[in-house]
């Protein structure tokens, strides 16, 4: 399932006919059996079960592998076994460094914007902008780019640090709490997802991402209530209706954390390049800083 919207945007999320995330199409398959089919024509046969694995080599009828001389094998047989790390495949510590790299580039940016540049809306607005096209433009490219992802971050860090000290001189405190929220979001999540409290199946996905439109839609025609109407809008960022929407907005960032831990699990699993660990720490930091903005919104109407 793949969206044009970054925060929707998560590799691999297809749903198949048995399973729930496209990584593990050839699960399913394997458990009917093999099926005969022509070498040349591409279908079945034992390389049918790779079609749902979007990191399985492809295979043609002339690539045989070449037999190995005793001398060859009695070598591979004495030399240790490679590991994802050698093999160039992903691990949970290529997405721990990675993630760690982007997040700390996004502290780095909104220590620039809470100490250095102006308080400055206009400055804020400018720089969500540049992330936000900056996040765009990974979403749509077919391969993951460091330099996109770490432009994003120190963007979306400067905005975040711009509009952090602006909540904080109005209410005290304020972003340290958004932040401390976020980091037991953020665990809960992952204990829940580790314990398999909550399961990420297509039935789950479905809601999630039903709801999540719904939100983003309700929320734009409240923008534009407030800018060309009055300036409360509908009242979804005020009062109780903006607690409510505050809480669904948390909700839904701990959704997109499910989807990017299955993400990194199904990855990890189905042998994905190392490569793919920058557009996993690219979803958890997005996951993360929508997380955040709820938080500050939330604190924010709860000690107006």
């Amino acid at each position: 399932m793949r969206s044009s919207n970054p925060v929707f945007s998560r590799r691999g999320f297809t749903r198949g006919s048995e399973e729930y995330a496209g990584f593990g199409a050839q699960d399913a398959q394997g458990a009917r059996g093999v099926r005969q089919g022509s070498p040349y024509t591409g279908q079945g046969g034992p390389s049918a079960g790779q079609g749902g694995n979007p990191y399985a080599q492809p295979s043609g009828p002339y690539d045989q592998p070449r037999p190995l001389t005793p001398e060859q094998m009695e070598q591979m047989y004495a030399g240790p076994a490679a590991g994802p790390a050698q093999t160039g495949r992903m691990t949970i510590d290529d997405v721990v460094m990675r993630t760690a790299m982007t997040l700390g580039t996004v502290v780095v940016g909104a220590v620039l914007g809470w100490t250095v540049l102006p308080d400055d809306y206009g400055l804020a607005v400018g720089a969500a902008l540049i992330a936000f096209v900056l996040a765009m433009i990974q979403t749509f490219k077919r391969t993951p780019s460091p330099a996109l992802v770490l432009g994003y971050a120190i963007f979306e860090g400067v905005f975040l640090g711009v509009i952090s000290r602006m909540y904080n001189e109005a209410w005290q405190g304020a972003p340290v709490q958004a932040v401390l929220g976020t980091m037991a979001v953020f665990a809960g999540m992952l204990i829940a997802y580790r314990t398999r409290l909550i399961r990420v199946t297509a039935r789950y996905q479905r809601i999630g991402m039903a709801i999540a439109i719904g939100f983003l839609l309700a929320m734009a025609v409240n923008a534009l209530f407030a800018v060309f109407g009055s300036s409360d809008g509908l009242g979804l960022t005020t009062g109780g209706l903006g607690i409510v929407f505050c809480l669904l907005g948390i909700c839904l960032g701990a959704f997109f954390l499910s989807l990017d831990f299955k993400q990194v699990e199904d990855g990890i699993r189905y042998g994905a390049p190392q490569r793919e660990s920058w557009l996993a720490a690219f979803g958890l930091t997005l996951s993360l800083v929508w997380i955040y903005l709820e938080l500050l919104r939330l604190i924010a109407i709860l000690r107006d």
